[in-house]
């Protein structure tokens, strides 16, 4: 294969565009709320405390809620690949 070909492909350079975008923000969000939701309960500390439902409490539940997003992140980078950049490099 002509790599340096596919390198110079407009298409090609629009579509590494528009992963690097969209990763870089999708990293960037992670990242913002990860330590968002880590910097919380040293300041909150009663907060997290309170019993939701037997043994569980406010920070187990954001615990459960920091893997969840996790998998969502995974989902939608899942969704927009097969969605438009398999599409797009199809095309290439």
């Amino acid at each position: 294969m002509n790599w340096a070909a596919i390198d110079a492909d407009p298409r090609f350079q629009a579509l590494h565009r528009k992963k690097t975008t969209f990763l870089w923000g999708l990293m960037i969000f992670s990242t913002i709320y990860y330590f968002l939701l880590r910097s919380r309960p040293p300041i909150f500390q009663e907060l997290f405390k309170i019993k939701v439902w037997g043994v569980v409490n406010v920070g187990n539940s954001v615990r459960v809620v920091r893997v969840r997003r996790g998998l969502d992140i995974a989902f939608v980078l899942f969704e927009k690949a097969n969605a438009e950049f398999d599409a797009m490099a199809q095309v290439i």
